[in-house]
């Protein structure tokens, strides 16, 4: 299991995706390849913190994949 908070040190890999600390609570997700596949984004709230999970389509657009309660859960989306 990933755990976030070691995310702002170091690069970690997931499932065979990277996950690259792009600032506190963002990271950038690639494949083994180096391709940028999207983003994911910690939101912290009264329940805890969830992660959002955004799949880049074109240079400039962002469809969001889901909300989700584990990083794991929500890296899982981009291997498909």
């Amino acid at each position: 299991m990933f755990e976030p908070v070691l995310a702002s040190v170091a690069t970690a890999t997931v499932r065979g995706l990277s996950l690259v600390p792009v600032k506190a609570g963002l990271w950038r997700v690639a494949n083994r390849s180096g391709t940028i596949l999207g983003h994911i984004e910690r939101q912290s709230d009264a329940d805890g913190d969830r992660f959002a999970a955004r799949r880049l389509v074109f240079a400039s657009r962002m469809v969001d994949l889901g909300v989700f309660c584990r990083m794991d859960d929500a890296a899982d989306c981009f291997r498909c």
